[in-house]
């Protein structure tokens, strides 16, 4: 009976403090909510509803009314670099960083913000050395990897290696496929200045850091090809098929060049006609329709885009039907398939052939690099559908 009783006073009690400590947060909340400018609530409610010039003009009120506001500061700086008032960003982040009393992350922090301000004020030289004092403390991951974006658009790829191996270490996701790259290009430039030596061990660093790069396999080719070997430069482009068989429109002209080369353009166009029947593809198919027109006639040409046109239609696969019919037909029906050709041809030529998986990027080349996003193998190497990059 006594521990009934005892639990009757307790329950009161416990509520009773609850409720003076909820009175209490929501004094103290309350307080601090009237010792807030009004112009910082516009602010936010500028930026809300997408309005970045006004919020700002209404952060830079409550920095004047409150100089010491850090965060402020920060958003203020960031909205200066979105809109591309980069030097203004770099006055505030400076300003920032001559304070006495910023506390070790609060200095990261702004050392890092001034960094990106450099960065998209394309003074690549003040971002380095501003991104190289950060290479200790909570923003040193971030820092190697905004470091890794010099030195890809310095073309710098030694250094980009090194930085890549580095962010390995610190705990970012593997970075084999992006290595693999960097080797590649030093590989091309060391092909470039004839030198196969050192394009040879590139690549095998390539291969080393991404077993399966389809670049490093194609450029391997392309040494032995330079050096006159060029069996074994076919041996390497075959391979493709295998690591990745959308990548093969990007060895079918190097392996007709060789094959060319050898006597043995027949291998060759039995070769491509295979490919173009297992993986149908407009660039395939421009490849292989040349070969077969100049080695087996017009009716073994039109036979090849007529059945790629059943297999997989297109406006490219059309042009090539057209071109093949209107080789074998008489006057006056080629010169109105000749017509029908030509608006074909116009109304394709000039459609991007490439788009970038990641951003959308349409480019009329292959690039190994978006130019749009700076991601790496984000083009598949195939065209685009005419019709759909039309729409």
């Amino acid at each position: 009976m006594d521990l009934d009783f005892w639990w009757l006073l307790v329950i009161p009690l416990a509520f009773a403090l609850g409720w003076m400590a909820a009175r209490y947060d929501l004094k103290t909340l309350l307080s601090e909510g009237t010792n807030l400018p009004r112009s910082y609530f516009r602010g936010l409610n500028f930026l809300l509803n997408e309005q970045p010039d006004q919020a700002i003009d209404a952060f830079i009120e409550v920095v004047k009314l409150d100089p010491e506001t850090v965060e402020l500061h920060f958003a203020l700086g960031n909205l200066f670099r979105r809109r591309g008032e980069t030097d203004r960003a770099i006055r505030v982040h400076q300003n920032l960083l001559s304070r006495a009393s910023l506390s070790v992350a609060e200095r990261d922090h702004a050392l890092f913000e001034l960094g990106q301000d450099f960065l998209k004020a394309g003074l690549l030289d003040r971002a380095e050395e501003t991104f190289r004092a950060l290479e200790a403390g909570s923003r040193a991951l971030d820092a190697q990897r905004a470091l890794l974006t010099i030195y890809e658009i310095e073309k710098d790829w030694s250094r980009s290696i090194d930085t890549a191996r580095c962010l390995e270490t610190m705990g970012a996701a593997p970075l084999g496929k992006e290595i693999a790259q960097f080797h590649c290009e030093l590989a091309q430039e060391a092909l470039q200045h004839k030198q196969p030596d050192e394009a040879q061990r590139q690549l095998d660093l390539a291969l080393k850091a991404n077993s399966q790069s389809v670049r490093a396999t194609i450029l391997l080719g392309d040494v032995e090809a330079l050096g006159g070997k060029l069996d074994a430069a076919i041996a390497y482009w075959l391979q493709v098929e295998q690591q990745n068989a959308a990548y093969l429109p990007l060895v079918a002209v190097k392996l007709m060049q060789a094959y060319e080369a050898l006597g043995r353009q027949a291998e060759g166009a039995e070769l491509l006609t295979a490919w173009v029947d297992r993986y149908p593809s407009a660039d395939l198919l421009d490849v292989a329709y040349q070969y077969v027109s100049a080695l087996r006639g017009a009716d073994a040409a039109h036979a090849l885009a007529r059945t790629q046109m059943e297999k997989s239609p297109s406006l490219a696969g059309m042009t090539r039907l057209l071109e093949a019919q209107q080789a074998l037909a008489e006057e006056p029906r080629r010169s109105e398939l000749a017509l029908m050709h030509t608006l074909l041809r116009q109304r394709t030529k000039n459609l991007p052939r490439y788009t970038c998986q990641n951003c959308g990027f349409r480019a009329r080349l292959f690039y190994w690099q978006c130019p749009g996003c700076s991601g790496w193998e984000t083009y598949a190497p195939r065209r685009v559908e005419p019709m759909a990059a039309s729409s």
